[in-house]
């Protein structure tokens, strides 16, 4: 834990709170035109934090005029790369400088443990804002090898107006990850936050006018799914939209898209993610600290989660014993705000009830709970799920196949390396995968094998900057997050033939 953030600080923090609650267009807040408001809850609590703008399609056109007006003034899109570079620094050095204040409004609002905002999501945002502002005069164009007599460049230009839809689970990392390379390259943002989590991204979006961003630039829009997300996916002067949520929503994009503007698309889409533990591990302290940080991590409220633990039969019983053990001793569930709690909240009573009901079908098909498996803190009126660990599962078994995004995991017992894979394969997702061997062959052969758009070796990660992260199969859809790779998808590529006399 940070020397800086002790119960005292928080305390201070939460008291001197202000919520921004009113969408951000073109450089000020404004309520919605319709005036309608959504109240948003401390699902450690249950109790209202704040009303929110209700942002809708009128809304969403009218921070999609000022988007438009910016780009094509080129207050921002005709910045030299060195000056977008140096605004985007100053926004990067705006969140940290305000970190606490941002960890408590996502610590409040999504349920988090304020440990992994204050110290993991907030330098992860402004890390990634800061790479990106980096990465803005170091990438070149090209000149084509074309015959003698003729020059042809291949430039890259900024795709227009970017409309970009996040998810609850990670509200100003998310909006890191899209902002970063989207602004980097000079585009305008139309940014649409979780109706759950909205007040950290309008919070980052006043930071970055602060910051220098011109306004009309970055715009958020709060609001409804339904309503101001489907808006965005319908514009038709949005160049792209851009989703991170479930694979059920990325697919509506996609008809958005096709029933608009053609809009380039890009998804980041769910995922039942494998952790194949081979039977050579030595350490199975350090297998099991990482297989539960990836199943429980978030309370399991991640894309990347590995909810399926595939370890082959000679060391399963060993290896779960030792997950139970360290579950018991360093896994605290609790209020979002003490800084000693490791699990918070569910996002919402709804998330809450759909997990337990998983939970509960598993145990009347007979899956046997070898942890948690219950609700927890329900005197505090909040939405708290104990971690649970249910062994010996079938891959057929429901827990096995769908994606509960809670902290639900299933082992699974396996005999040979080729059914581990084909476990591991037999899902319609391919986010990412944990492989746990000793023998250098066994990982390449193995990682070669599991489709997935990243395989962690020998711990559990999503990589870090430098890396894309997207998915295989119905976890992604048209580009990646992360990396240089993210900065193509918000681009347009122009080739320019000049035939010399």
């Amino acid at each position: 834990m940070s020397d800086s953030l002790t119960p005292n600080a928080i305390a201070q923090q939460v008291e001197r709170l202000e919520y921004r609650n009113q969408a951000f267009i073109d450089g000020q807040f404004v309520p919605a035109q319709s005036g309608a408001t959504y109240e948003t809850l401390n699902p450690a609590t249950g109790e209202v934090l704040t009303e929110v703008a209700a942002c809708t399609a009128e809304d969403v056109d009218r921070a999609v005029q000022a988007a438009r007006r910016a780009f094509e003034a080129g207050v921002w899109s005709g910045l030299a790369p060195a000056e977008r570079k140096a605004i985007l620094q100053r926004f990067a050095d705006l969140i940290e400088a305000n970190c606490l204040e941002l960890a408590v409004l996502e610590a409040q609002e999504a349920g988090k443990p304020i440990g992994e905002c204050f110290n993991v999501d907030i330098p992860d945002t402004a890390n990634t804002i800061r790479w990106h502002a980096e990465a803005i005069d170091k990438l070149y164009d090209a000149v084509a090898p074309t015959e003698k007599g003729v020059v042809a460049t291949v430039t890259r230009e900024p795709i227009g107006v970017v409309g970009a839809v996040l998810p609850w689970n990670f509200p100003a990392m998310m909006a890191g990850w899209k902002l970063g390379p989207a602004l980097a390259t000079g585009n305008s943002v139309v940014l649409k936050p979780a109706e759950l989590t909205s007040l950290s991204t309008l919070r980052l979006a006043e930071l970055a006018h602060e910051a220098g961003i011109p306004a009309g630039v970055l715009n958020v829009v709060p609001g409804l799914g339904h309503e101001a997300g489907k808006a965005i996916g319908l514009h038709a002067d949005i160049d792209l939209a851009a989703f991170t949520g479930s694979t059920e929503v990325g697919r509506k994009f996609l008809e958005y898209s096709a029933a608009s503007n053609l809009k380039r698309v890009v998804l980041e889409c769910g995922g039942k993610n494998p952790q194949v533990v081979m039977p050579d591990v030595s350490d199975l302290k350090t297998v099991a600290s990482n297989v539960l940080a990836a199943a429980f991590w978030n309370m399991g409220e991640n894309c990347s989660a590995g909810s399926r633990l595939i370890v082959h039969r000679s060391i399963k019983d060993d290896l779960v014993d030792e997950m139970q053990r360290q579950l018991e001793n360093d896994w605290k569930t609790g209020d979002p705000l003490d800084p000693e709690v490791q699990l918070g909240a569910l996002v919402e009573r709804a998330h809450m009830e759909k997990v337990l009901g998983h939970i509960e079908r598993a145990k009347a098909e007979g899956l046997r709970v070898v942890s948690g498996g219950e609700r927890l803190r329900e005197e505090s009126g909040g939405y708290f799920v104990a971690p649970t660990i249910f062994d010996d599962v079938t891959p057929e078994a429901g827990i096995a196949r769908e994606e509960i995004f809670g902290p639900v995991l299933a082992v699974i017992p396996f005999d040979t390396e080729e059914e581990a894979i084909a476990i591991a394969n037999d899902t319609c997702y391919g986010l990412a995968a944990s492989l746990w061997s000793e023998d250098l062959n066994t990982v390449h052969r193995m990682a070669a094998a599991i489709k997935a758009g990243t395989i962690a070796v020998n711990c559990f990660s999503e990589g870090d900057i430098t890396t894309p992260f997207g998915g295989y199969k119905q976890s992604g859809f048209g580009g990646r997050d992360k990396s240089v790779y993210a900065h193509d998808q918000y681009c347009e590529l122009k080739t320019t033939w000049i035939q010399l006399s």
